[in-house]
């Protein structure tokens, strides 16, 4: 399973419910959640074969940016995203 951590402009939930439909399509997506409340607006997504170029891309489809986010030091020594 990979699990992928973006930053976005995602703000509120009516952004939320315009990226829905886009994530929810993903083949190989099997959660995903936006926390609006951050400052970096973070959408999380995890899934068995993900990549992470189709979750930015179903976001830009729906209107709004999402950047990978660099993990924390531990996911930077122990090779997590």
């Amino acid at each position: 399973m990979s699990t992928y951590k973006f930053k976005t402009n995602i703000n509120c939930g009516n952004c939320v419910a315009k990226v829905t439909p886009e994530l929810n399509e993903l083949q190989g997506l099997d959660e995903w959640k936006v926390d609006t409340s951050d400052k970096d607006k973070t959408l999380t997504a995890s899934g068995k074969d993900l990549d992470q170029d189709q979750v930015m891309q179903a976001v830009k489809r729906a209107g709004f940016t999402a950047t990978p986010k660099k993990g924390g030091i531990l996911n930077t020594l122990f090779g997590k995203k």
